[in-house]
């Protein structure tokens, strides 16, 4: 490995490092999320500062070529964070769904105490709105 190269690699890590902490110091990146990438950047960091643990690492788990190794550790952290993230996304559907079944059940209730309303006022049910509410929309707006 050359020197060059060697800097190249503790630079990179560095720089990643640098990158999702700053996403997590704006709070674009919540912690929660951020632990995957925080492992694969460390782990970066490690193997750029110590090429040599990633032979040994190789060796120990009877991988012929180390790159291999570095492509294993990375599939395996996207797939991580791509489970994180789909675990996330159905928590949040799970909520969407139950907001729009309480909002669609408090729009049918305000229907129905307005109705109610209207009822025991003894007003009929169109009566209080205005002619240009019950207009017909044809697209052509004199008032513009």
């Amino acid at each position: 490995m050359t020197p060059m190269t060697y800097a190249f690699g503790i630079a990179a890590a560095l720089l990643a490092l640098v990158a999702i902490i700053e996403l997590m110091r704006r709070a674009t990146l919540r912690e929660r999320h951020a632990v995957w990438w925080l492992v694969g950047g460390v782990l970066a960091l490690i193997v750029a500062i110590f090429p040599q643990t990633l032979t040994w690492a190789a060796q120990l788990l009877g991988i012929a070529v180390p790159t291999n190794l570095v492509f294993f550790i990375a599939i395996g952290l996207l797939f991580l964070v791509s489970l994180q993230y789909g675990a996330e996304l159905t928590r949040v559907e799970d909520k969407i769904r139950t907001l729009a079944e309480q909002s669609a059940f408090h729009e049918l209730r305000l229907a129905e105490l307005e109705q109610s309303a209207r009822d025991s006022l003894g007003t009929p049910s169109g009566a209080d709105e205005s002619p240009a509410d019950t207009a017909p929309d044809d697209g052509s707006d004199a008032s513009r």
